[in-house]
């Protein structure tokens, strides 16, 4: 083979090697912007919520607090309908208890009432008053609880002497003692005591014929006869020595 052949050859040889080195090149080019492109898509490792958090809007991130409420917001209702629920339950049962109670107060006991108490002065031994000892006796006036249900009372009771013809009222002032309430099953009685000062003399006195008890925190009264002398008139004294103290 001449020279000028050999020399040709080796050129077609270096350009089809040159050829092929610059396809595969091409194709790795190819490949490797095939590659990024579908790890673009899809990057590995990363989700929607990563791309949020680097996200200095936090806009998806609050996509994402929406969604938790979403997800809380039915047991929250149903936690509130349980819980009306009970709180109703609740309610009936109070109103129950105090239906059982009648409307009563405290313990369940009501006040006494008028039209449930007999009021009488105690009389025999020592519930008679002493007519000789001026301001220093008492009277007893009692209490009995004549109805069929227990009741509570305590406080002073208002009473009014009056006269044969009625014509002359004293309302008695009352003392300054402390009192406290006091339970009466029926049939049970209490009672409250009068200081009195009573008079012999036949000037500067007064004759009662009857008291009206009003019992604490009523409106109507019992009239009960007066049973024993006469008392010194201190109708328009400042303090007067015929007083009422509390029930008890």
């Amino acid at each position: 083979m001449s020279s000028s052949t050999t020399a040709r050859t080796v050129r077609r040889r270096s350009l089809r090697i040159a050829v092929a080195a610059l396809t595969a090149a091409a194709g790795l080019t190819l490949t490797a912007c095939s590659g990024s492109d579908v790890n673009g898509a899809k990057p590995a490792g990363r989700t929607d919520g990563g791309a949020a958090a680097a996200d200095p809007s936090g806009a998806d991130s609050s996509a994402g607090a929406q969604g938790s409420d979403a997800q809380a917001a039915p047991d929250a209702k149903v936690d509130a309908k349980a819980g009306a629920k009970a709180g109703a339950e609740g309610k009936q049962s109070g109103g129950a208890h105090s239906t059982g109670g009648g409307g009563a107060g405290a313990g369940g006991v009501q006040r006494c009432h008028t039209s449930g108490l007999k009021a009488s002065f105690a009389t025999g031994g020592d519930a008679t008053p002493d007519p000789n000892a001026g301001g220093s006796t008492t009277t007893s006036i009692v209490l009995t609880n004549k109805g069929s249900s227990t009741c509570k009372i305590g406080g002073f009771p208002g009473v009014d002497l009056k006269s044969e013809n009625g014509g002359e009222r004293w309302s008695l002032a009352r003392s300054s003692k402390k009192f406290s309430s006091i339970t009466l099953q029926p049939g049970d009685s209490t009672d409250f005591t009068i200081n009195l000062a009573m008079t012999k003399e036949d000037k500067g006195f007064y004759q009662p014929a009857y008291a009206d008890v009003t019992p604490p925190n009523e409106t109507t009264s019992l009239t009960v006869e007066w049973p024993w002398g006469t008392l010194v008139d201190q109708r328009g004294a400042t303090h007067p020595a015929t007083f009422v103290n509390p029930i008890g």
